[in-house]
């Protein structure tokens, strides 16, 4: 196997996700809330077996002191990559930003941003570094 073919199966449950995603998009189309979309992707990824959790609380700390405040994660595949859905009309870097933090606050190697809220279905792949910098990924 040579390093394209390599570096593309290692990646591959980023496709799948997408292509899932591509299906509940094909059937709804924009304009739905995000919450829409996410139970839709949610019910498909379980049928092909992924462990999916819904909405997962992640509490935020100052050093060992749990804060009165939490986020909640859209969707958890797999124990390891975070699923973060929009319905809005782009992407901006904010919402970029959100997901890399969630990635950097849970220490998850993945994460994937998914937008549902215009004509075509945009998706981004991320990995997060040994060293705690979260890199793009795109398959070759």
């Amino acid at each position: 196997m040579n390093l394209i073919e390599e570096h593309n199966k290692r990646y591959e449950f980023f496709r799948e996700i997408t292509g899932e995603a591509m299906l509940v998009h094909r059937k709804y189309k924009s304009g739905l809330l995000e919450s829409a979309y996410e139970a839709a992707l949610k019910y498909l990824l379980e049928q092909k077996e992924h462990k999916v959790e819904r909405q997962v609380f992640l509490p935020i700390y100052w050093d060992n002191v749990q804060l009165d405040q939490t986020y909640r994660m859209d969707l958890v595949v797999d124990g390891q990559i975070i699923v973060e859905l929009k319905a809005v009309s782009h992407i901006e870097t904010a919402h970029r930003k959100q997901l890399w933090n969630y990635m950097n606050l849970t220490h998850m190697p993945y994460g994937m941003l998914i937008n549902f809220g215009s004509d075509r279905l945009y998706s981004e792949w991320y990995q997060r570094c040994s060293n705690g910098t979260i890199e793009k990924i795109r398959l070759l």
